[in-house]
């Protein structure tokens, strides 16, 4: 059980921090706590009581510091203070901070919230049921997650509607800019989008590998894992017989992904299962590839009312050429959706595509201008820099 009380936990910069600090004596739940800081890839701070003035070194994971009252400069700067129940009368005179977590176990224990509210905790967790939450929580500010991606999902109106094409684009443009970027492939019948991008044989982890994911996945050694081609990180599809992960290991992944910051571009399949509605639920923006003919409109129509389900900001990206009578925004108004653009044609894509170069790699050419406006635009709509 975790229980929010106050505020939020102090916001992080990007980069990898020191690990939170402990406050118990405890053994049994130190025990615990240690357990869980390592499954969060962490090395804590251990104090018995407030640590000592600044300047002074706590115990390493496991000892004994205890630490006597004075300026507690180790209390303000850890990214994360963990104090155990026992504990809480001792550290009442610290200077009041974000980010303090009250640990029990008495579930039936009434004065653990006034505890709580003596020293500022800003959740109450409960062992072991909080335990998954926890381990996230200390894996998040050992990380230093910040801004979570931008994440924007292609999926065409119809089959060979371009979406595999601008993904690609968009991502590339991305990179381009100096913008960590990621393009994740969640069409297991795509071909692979390392295809497209000519690195099929670049070495890495492809979506088979991740298959057996349960909670929560490092982001840090997601990105190390996976291919980097044309400046950006790629997560597709082998060429091997699994067709599916589960949608608990999707959600993991994509998680992951997003806390690292920067831009996430997924291409989406033209169907909604388990594993796709995972991903439908961490996008940002999405972005529906329609060719401008009546078949199209009519096909996107239902993919929209499938997507719109779980995705609430839907958009419409128009490719030419158009059938008579037919305009970009009459598509936009045909669909009820608003408009992002319209997508270019570019001449010599395809010659491009068979020679390895991605789809975007031209910065001067239409479809990277189109890129770099959407994503110009998406940063001004989402408050600020990726």
């Amino acid at each position: 059980m975790a229980v929010n009380i106050t505020h939020d936990p102090p916001p992080t910069a990007g980069g990898r921090r020191g690990g939170p600090m402990i406050v118990t004596e405890d053994t049994e739940l130190l025990d615990d706590l240690l357990r869980l800081c390592a499954a969060a890839g962490a090395t804590p701070e251990v104090h018995h009581s407030l640590p000592a003035v600044s300047g002074a070194s706590g115990a390493s994971a496991g000892g004994t510091g205890g630490g006597t009252s004075g300026h507690p400069g180790g209390w303000e700067a850890a990214p994360l203070v963990i104090v155990g129940d026992d504990a809480a009368r001792r550290v009442r005179g610290a200077v009041r901070r974000r980010g303090v977590v009250l640990v029990g176990r008495d579930q039936d224990d009434s004065g653990v919230w006034r505890r709580a509210v003596e020293i500022g905790a800003d959740h109450v967790l409960m062992l072991p049921d909080g335990e998954q939450w926890l381990v996230d929580r200390i894996a998040d500010v050992t990380e230093g997650v910040g801004r979570p991606a931008l994440t924007v999902g292609v999926i065409g109106g119809r089959g060979g509607a371009g979406a595999s094409t601008l993904a690609c684009a968009l991502a590339v443009t991305s990179a381009r800019e100096g913008i960590r970027s990621l393009l994740v492939d969640a069409d297991p019948l795509g071909g692979g989008l390392d295809v497209l991008l000519g690195g099929e044989t670049a070495d890495g982890l492809r979506w088979p590998a991740f298959a057996a994911s349960r909670g929560r996945v490092g982001g840090g050694a997601l990105e190390e894992s996976l291919p980097e081609l044309h400046a950006l990180r790629v997560l597709s599809w082998d060429r091997g017989d699994c067709v599916a992960v589960p949608a608990q290991a999707v959600r993991a992944v994509l998680a992951a992904a997003r806390r690292r910051g920067g831009t996430v571009v997924v291409d989406l399949p033209r169907r909604i299962d388990d594993g796709v509605a995972e991903v439908l639920a961490q996008l940002d923006v999405g972005l529906l590839v329609v060719p401008a003919e009546l078949r199209a409109v009519a096909a996107a129509g239902r993919v929209a009312t499938a997507v719109g389900m779980v995705l609430r900001d839907l958009r419409v990206a128009v490719r030419g050429p158009y059938a008579s009578g037919l305009d970009d925004r009459e598509v936009a108004r045909l669909l009820g959706l608003p408009l992002a653009g319209e997508v270019p044609v570019e001449s010599g894509l395809l010659r491009a595509t068979e020679s390895r170069r991605p789809p975007g790699t031209s910065a001067r050419g239409p479809l990277a201008r189109f890129c770099r406006e959407f994503w110009d635009r998406a940063l001004v709509e989402t408050g600020g820099a990726v």
